[in-house]
């Protein structure tokens, strides 16, 4: 190779001329900058595209332009625009891709629509975690879309809006990690709002919507659709004259009232109306309503708790579960009446402060415990059939009354097992059962069945503590003796300290059953119905009357008693 040493010779300034001709071609080919080729040649896999001033053609892969919807463009003789990667890498080759200047260009076209505030052409093509993806139509880039962004109203199903070209607004690009986001609810809602503005425009203070439909509730008020084109906001406060703690108290959705607009308000583009405007205060004449008498009222709402109902329009009043039946433990306005049934009702509270009046079905209706009291007093019997039972107690229904007397199983018999008796009766058997209490005021009524049978402790009347009976023996065990006394139908038990005064004789093992014996009562008290019997006491008491009988010792030696004798030499001493 020859060096030019002289630079200012024929043939160093030829050949600085030639290369400067050469350096000025490529000054336009720089890495970065998206330039148009040529498709020249096609194989299987690849395309081979001619860029002037390079010194190689470029290789594109066939998929990747298939990917980018490009199939149509591999043709000899396209153009295609690709970013130059590398001028030359490590094998000598030119870098180019057609997806990275596809993106480029895509988003400087989104980066001067954002700029602009400009809506953007899309479509969706597929659901992702929180939104979907939105292709840009005129580029093809990929940018996302938040599920709350969607539409202006929740959408169950999308599939409608898959893949339609659709309208969107670029609200964040973040231009370091090449990011879009975009919504199509905010092109809704600009749209809407200049309708909106026009539709607000024909409505003055003091108009009156007529027929607005219940479309929602909140915590401070009700929402109405007026003619499907515009929404409107009563206050909780403008509801009704009367307290009102929820509005799904007063509406139920679908239906339809006449609305006075009390403010519109055109920056915020707000119509708030009044429904008790439309009616005088009814409060203003509260004083022509007396407590506890009795008026017609509407049934205007039925809730769980009870019905609200209306004396006069606007004047709502609340008739409480506990005010609708005197028998029912839990009675439901929604079975008993409908909405819009004319029912009679009491006054029971008006509170002026609090603009509240309080009623009550039941008042207007003759009470029935008061009428079971006069026609079936205390100590009366009457016939009951068996509605229900529980571990305790059996419910009767009396007579013709819609009243269940309670019956404890402590008054079922006086001689069985209160839990075995209870176990004899099933619902629907009929019973004679005497009233033993009415509490009018607490609606109880309590039944005994035992008090209309013969009580086996007045075989005990006319007898005394002390009294000697006669007694059958029954049964046996180590705790002592049961025993029947001759004539009672109730029995008894002999505990085994009250057998004999002798530790020795009071083995209840002595007695096999069916023997007659002798006791003395020791304990009677009829009103706690306890009664007490001892062979012990009769023992000591026959002793007694022994020693006052027999005063000397011989001949208390003589008696039958094991124990006299130690007696008598007492008494002696004495």
């Amino acid at each position: 190779m020859e060096i030019y040493k002289e630079l200012k010779s024929p043939a160093s300034k030829e050949f600085e001329k030639l290369l400067n001709s050469q350096l000025s071609k490529t000054k336009n080919i720089v890495e970065g900058k998206i330039i148009d080729g040529k498709i020249t040649k096609i194989t299987e896999k690849f395309v081979f595209i001619f860029i002037e001033n390079l010194k190689s053609e470029p290789m594109l892969d066939i998929n990747e332009l298939k990917s980018m919807g490009l199939q149509d463009k591999i043709k000899v003789g396209e153009k295609i625009s690709v970013l130059l990667e590398r001028i030359e890498d490590k094998n000598g080759e030119v870098i180019v891709s057609a997806s990275k200047a596809q993106k480029i260009k895509g988003w400087d076209k989104l980066v001067q629509a954002y700029e602009k505030n400009e809506p953007i052409n899309g479509k969706i093509t597929s659901k992702c975690k929180g939104g979907v993806i939105v292709e840009h139509l005129d580029t093809g880039s990929l940018m996302f879309c938040p599920g709350s962004q969607i539409s202006d109203k929740p959408l169950k199903d999308i599939s409608h809006l898959m893949n339609e070209p659709l309208k969107f607004a670029l609200i964040k690009l973040d231009k370091v990690r090449g990011n879009a986001c975009v919504s199509r609810r905010q092109i809704i809602n600009n749209n809407k709002k200049g309708d909106k503005a026009k539709i607000v425009e024909k409505y003055k203070v003091g108009d009156v919507i007529k027929n607005a439909t219940v479309k929602g509730y909140s915590s401070f008020g009700c929402f109405f659709d007026v003619n499907s084109e515009l929404d409107v906001l009563v206050h909780l406060q403008e509801i009704s004259y009367s307290r009102v703690n929820h509005p799904d108290e007063v509406f139920n959705i679908g239906e339809k009232h006449d609305l006075l607009v009390i403010s519109v308000d055109k920056e915020k583009l707000q119509v708030g109306c009044s429904i008790k405007q439309l009616s005088p205060d009814p409060f203003e004449h509260i004083s022509n309503y007396e407590l506890n008498k009795k008026y017609k009222a509407k049934v205007v709402k039925l809730m769980d708790f009870g019905a609200f109902c209306e004396l006069e329009p606007g004047l709502s009043t609340l008739l409480h579960s506990s005010e609708l039946s005197y028998t029912k433990k839990n009675p439901s306005a929604k079975k008993m009446f409908k909405i819009g049934d004319e029912i009679d009702v009491c006054i029971t509270e008006i509170d002026k402060d609090k603009r509240r009046v309080a009623v009550s079905y039941k008042l207007t209706m003759e009470n029935p415990y008061e009428v079971l009291e006069k026609k079936y007093p205390v100590g009366s019997e009457i016939d009951g059939i068996i509605s229900s039972s529980n571990e305790y107690a059996i419910y009767l229904r009396l007579g013709d009354f819609d009243i269940d007397g309670f019956l404890h199983c402590n008054d079922l018999s006086f001689t069985g097992n209160p839990e075995e008796e209870l176990n004899k009766y099933k619902k629907g058997d009929k019973l004679k059962v005497k009233v033993l209490e009415i509490k009018k005021d607490q609606q109880k009524v309590r039944v005994g069945l035992k008090q209309t049978q013969k009580d086996p402790l007045e075989w005990f009347k006319g007898k005394n503590i002390n009294d000697t009976i006669t007694v059958k023996v029954i049964s046996s065990d180590n705790k002592g003796l049961i025993v029947k006394p001759e004539g009672c139908e109730m029995n008894f038990n002999i505990k085994k300290s009250q057998i004999a005064i002798n530790a020795a004789d009071s083995r209840p093992s002595r007695f096999v059953g069916g023997e007659r014996i002798d006791a003395a009562i020791a304990e009677l008290d009829m009103e706690r119905r306890k009664i007490s019997l001892s062979i012990k006491l009769l023992e000591e008491l026959q002793n007694k009357e022994a020693v006052t009988k027999f005063g000397s010792e011989a001949s208390g030696k003589n008696l039958p008693f094991s124990s006299l004798s130690d007696k008598l030499n007492k008494k002696t001493k004495e």
